[in-house]
């Protein structure tokens, strides 16, 4: 038998789930996905008192579902966390060796974000061992990593809240907004011919190198000036790209695959309008260009108003433990956008850096997982005092 977790110990919790690979299988072709660490956590979970269901959002791979508290308040609080973690390829300690050394805890997920997982889980035992009016939800969902599978099958089954904190790494700042993001892939038509044959050939990396520059003149002039005030610029870059047979060949195709950062006030439809609109000055210029395009997943931007009663909730739970508070923006993209999507009023905050997430070193300092508890802890509790009440007025 797997050994029990204490009772809240965060830190114990962390380094269990991180001794579990929880591959995404989207991502890594042998990564075996969410299921073993599920069953782990949920284990403990009913071992700390609490109602747990195992939902699969894909075949093999469960949701978990975990409540504690009285369902009676309408003041439901959702803590919400992703179970899955990216590839270990290239890392420079063993992945799933929950090592502590020098006040940080390493292995691939510590920081991203089994760490926040396990926070939001003390947290809420400390909190219902102290007593609740309200109902907690804890949500560990699959696949975030790749098409946030677990989260939106969590919509389906039609679960609800009042408000939502997703725990991912934000190094104990409050983050109520981030990025979304569209991609999209450019081929680009040219004419096979012999190298020697300028007469015949059209060269289809050529012309794509004509794009990107009309691509890269409209990120320096015009999102530049496209800003949020916690979030900074929008932006767009080249991911791939590929093209041609050889150096003698003119390219017959060149394909490039692109991706923009997107601003809560951008229309969905922005990068497709602002390729079509390279396009058209680039075959100003070049009438042979020719270009076919692909818009792929485009994922929505988070923008809770830092007036929302839950970010003035957490700021009081901060200051109570003597942290001053932190609104930042969240540079990457996170569930939380399917959430307020889904009208759960959704933000960020948790242990660890964003920086060290899919790094070739992953570690989470040990004293951001204890913070991260304690100031979650405070948090429920204010929450469920219904504190928020009173700066809804």
């Amino acid at each position: 038998m797997t050994a029990s977790i204490p009772r809240g110990d965060a830190l114990a919790l962390t380094r269990a789930l991180v001794a579990i690979d929880s591959r995404n299988p989207s991502l890594a072709a042998d990564g075996p996905g969410e299921h073993a660490v599920a069953v782990r956590l949920a284990a403990v979970l009913r071992d700390w008192g609490f109602q747990v269901d195992l939902q699969d959002a894909l075949p093999g791979r469960p949701n978990i579902i975990a409540r504690i508290g009285p369902a009676t308040s309408g003041r439901t609080l959702l803590l919400n966390g992703h179970l899955d973690t990216v590839g270990t390829d290239g890392m420079t300690h063993p992945p799933f060796a929950p090592d502590l050394r020098d006040g940080r805890l390493y292995g691939r997920g510590s920081t991203d974000m089994k760490a926040g997982i396990s926070a939001m889980c003390a947290a809420a035992v400390r909190a219902a061992d102290a007593g609740l009016a309200g109902e907690l939800l804890i949500s560990a969902v699959i696949d975030e990593e790749h098409g946030s599978v677990g989260t939106r099958h969590l919509l389906s089954q039609g679960i609800t809240a009042e408000a939502a904190i997703v725990t991912e790494p934000t190094r104990l700042a409050i983050c109520p907004s981030h990025k979304g993001f569209t991609w999209a892939e450019v081929t680009v038509h040219g004419r096979a011919a012999h190298g020697s044959r300028h007469d015949v050939g059209v060269d289809a990396i050529t012309q794509t190198a004509h794009l990107m520059a009309e691509l890269d003149a409209h990120q320096r002039t015009v999102l530049t000036g496209v800003t949020h005030p916690l979030l900074g610029r929008a932006s767009l870059h080249a991911g791939t790209i590929v093209g041609g047979t050889g150096p003698s060949t003119y390219a017959e195709r060149c394909t490039v695959t692109l991706e923009r950062r997107t601003l809560p006030s951008e229309r969905e439809t922005i990068f497709a309008e602002e390729i079509d609109a390279a396009i058209v000055r680039v075959r100003a210029r070049h009438p042979e260009f020719h270009a076919t395009v692909t818009i792929g997943l485009s994922q929505h931007p988070n923008d809770l108003a830092p007036s929302h009663p839950l970010v003035r909730t957490l700021e009081a739970a901060c200051a109570a433990r003597g942290i001053t508070p932190r609104i930042e923006g969240l540079s990457c993209w996170t569930d939380a956008a399917l959430l307020s999507a889904a009208g759960i009023p959704a933000l960020c905050f948790g242990p660890g850096d964003i920086a060290l997430a899919h790094a070739t070193e992953e570690w989470v300092a040990v004293d951001e997982i204890h913070e991260a508890t304690a100031i979650l802890t405070e948090c429920i509790h204010r929450w469920d005092r219904d504190e928020g009440h009173r700066w809804r007025r």
